[in-house]
């Protein structure tokens, strides 16, 4: 069986082009040509094909590309094991990039337009725009980061002023919940996860269970989100990120 290069740049979701180009380097040279000398692909062209694009796709230049799938001593059990770890090696820097995301988001509130008066009266001692730079430069161009500035820009002075009142009135019930001794696991906490949860969800950004799992990590390891929640009760920032995992495993996570 073989195919046109019109199907496989269909299968593949590539143009007609940029076959041509891989022909024409040797990257990817058909195996086979129609009587009129067309280019006719067979499966195992697919298969290379398949290769080039997942190396692709992780950002390796053509030339490596080649010299990676031309390794005389690579087999292809060898392809699958490295194609494993780098898939797997994206995965976890995605990961990471996500919760990072998150974290700017919630590390500063954008849009506001207020006076720096106002903006103080808002948050008290805490910069609104703090991290505004690094958040633009790292994740300027995610839906994300999007999505927060467009709710953001929307807001109100009345609104900030809401938001901070339920952080507020989260703090406090927080606040007590530790006070009586109940346990990240229990049922009080995981509530109040999902409360801080849609909390988020509400005015900045849909946050996905593992998004979550992903920030209550977070609260813990960088220093100014722990002295964020510390604030409102010593220990309470280890305390949320059990209650956090806890609750996203009661939601199947």
């Amino acid at each position: 069986m073989s195919y046109s290069v019109g199907q496989v740049a269909g299968f593949a979701g590539v143009t007609v082009r940029t076959l041509h180009h891989y022909d024409e380097i040797g990257l990817l040279v058909p195996s086979g040509r129609s009587h009129a000398g067309h280019r006719r692909y067979g499966d195992t062209d697919l298969d290379r094909l398949q290769q080039i694009l997942f190396y692709r796709e992780l950002g390796f230049p053509l030339d490596e590309v080649a010299a990676l799938l031309d390794d005389p001593e690579a087999d292809p059990r060898a392809h699958l094991r490295r194609r494993h770890d780098l898939l797997t090696a994206r995965i976890e820097k995605l990961q990471k990039m996500a919760a990072a995301v998150e974290h700017a988001m919630e590390a500063r509130t954008m849009g506001i337009d207020l006076t720096p008066e106002e903006k103080f009266e808002v948050f008290g001692d805490k910069d609104p725009e703090a991290h505004a730079e690094e958040a633009e430069q790292r994740w300027g161009g995610t839906e994300a980061y999007a999505e927060s500035q467009r709710r953001a820009a929307r807001y109100t002075k009345d609104d900030w002023k809401r938001m901070q009142a339920e952080v507020a009135s989260w703090g406090e019930r927080y606040d007590a919940l530790m006070e009586a001794g109940e346990p990240a696991t229990g049922e009080r906490a995981m509530d109040m996860a999902e409360e801080h949860r849609l909390h988020i969800t509400r005015w900045f950004y849909a946050c996905s269970y593992e998004t979550h799992r992903g920030l209550g990590e977070m609260y813990v390891a960088d220093e100014r989100f722990k002295e964020f929640y510390d604030s409102m009760r010593p220990g309470l920032a280890e305390h949320l990120k059990g209650a956090i995992a806890a609750n996203v495993t009661r939601h199947g996570g």
